[in-house]
């Protein structure tokens, strides 16, 4: 299990640490979960050799990133030039999924396109608007939606293609016309979308399950399995209590900063060691949410512990060596960032330095102090 905990740590970059933008992050990762936005943007900084919130905020203003329904009914970062091919890839199994909220919340189809219609008329010009703005450009041509029928006609225009997200307005998100926002997105046909998205899965998650990807992608297991066998040439599997798990065969090179580090001798090495070990992951961060079996992310002792430990994904996560052993919350004060801990059983000195450490570097990345309780 070790090996395996290794090497997603390594390809989901979050022990590599190679990127410098964050557009590099969600390129390689394919699309990322951002449903919770503050933590979205801290799972892009953990993958970054250098980051703080005000550049990633700008990168996302600016549109390097977007954020979308995409690939499973929930929020994802995706690029520019990716948020067409995954879209008309997934967004098949999504509308699927959301047919019985449709027909609660009284959109048929002919509703449906015809809001969508209307909100690329409202967006034309560059024009970016929120959600209550959307409401009042609906009602104004004749259609009553607010609350979750909001919610859904609008989550029908981003799986049709339509609206993506704009720039924040203060704290407030907008939408955007996806044509303007994205421009050059790439078009590919149903065969290359799938063999693309499988290996970007299995190269930045990997080593995974067919179950994992399925999970993941929110396409169906013959699908993953007809991925694999379009991209099998460039991948390789080990075997777990009898299931496969595949990755590519191919490593990516050694992050430069590593080099650099090895230059500049051992005895620095040891000094910023107990940093590189422990990591704050954000809810919902692909390291836990990627997979479905997430025992693997649990030391032997504790994923034989019954309860929710191993079987939530909707915590803040303590990793050490990769493990999880506790979880965090965060608390603005001020300008101090208050973190509190349950700590699954008590940590060693050099644990404890490492959790220290990584801290401080979210409190770098959000320019506050730290306090904890």
């Amino acid at each position: 299990m070790t090996d395996v905990v290794a090497q997603r740590m390594w390809n989901q970059r979050i022990s590599g640490q190679q990127f410098e933008k964050p557009e590099d992050v969600v390129g390689w990762m394919g699309a990322m979960q951002a449903q919770e936005y503050l933590g979205a943007k801290w799972a892009l900084a953990l993958r970054m050799r250098s980051a703080d919130d005000d550049a990633i905020e700008q990168a996302f203003t600016d549109g390097k990133i977007l954020r979308t329904h995409i690939l499973r009914p929930t929020w994802h970062f995706v690029l520019p030039d990716d948020i067409r091919w995954i879209q008309m890839l997934t967004a098949p199994r999504v509308h699927a999924f959301n047919a019985y909220m449709y027909r609660q919340s009284e959109l048929d189809d002919a509703l449906l396109v015809r809001g969508c219609d209307i909100l690329a008329k409202a967006l034309q010009g560059g024009k970016q608007l929120t959600k209550v703005e959307i409401g009042a450009a609906l009602a104004e041509a004749g259609i009553i939606a607010d609350g979750v029928r909001l919610g859904y006609l609008i989550h029908y225009a981003e799986l049709e293609a339509i609206v993506c997200s704009g720039g924040r307005r203060g704290k407030q998100f907008t939408y955007a016309l996806m044509d303007e926002r994205a421009p050059n997105a790439r078009i590919l046909t149903r065969d290359e979308a799938l063999a693309e998205l499988t290996l970007r899965y299995y190269t930045s998650h990997g080593a995974a399950s067919v179950y994992d990807f399925a999970w993941w992608s929110g396409l169906t297991i013959a699908d993953v399995k007809t991925g694999i066998e379009m991209v099998k040439s460039q991948l390789e599997s080990i075997d777990i209590n009898g299931q496969a798990y595949w990755f590519n065969a191919t490593p990516p090179p050694t992050p430069p900063h590593f080099a650099s580090l090895i230059e500049r001798g051992v005895e620095e090495q040891q000094e910023l060691s107990a940093s590189m070990t422990c990591y704050l992951l954000p809810t919902y961060d692909e390291y836990v949410i990627g997979y479905t079996d997430r025992s693997l992310m649990f030391p032997e002792n504790e994923a034989k512990l019954p309860g929710s430990r191993r079987e939530t994904a909707f915590d803040s996560m303590i990793l050490i060596d990769g493990w999880v052993v506790g979880t965090w919350r965060r608390e603005f004060k001020g300008k101090t960032v208050v973190i509190d801990t349950e700590i699954f059983s008590p940590l060693m000195d050099d644990q404890q330095a490492a959790f220290l450490a990584a801290s401080k570097r979210y409190g770098d990345y959000l320019g506050m102090k730290v306090a904890m309780t």
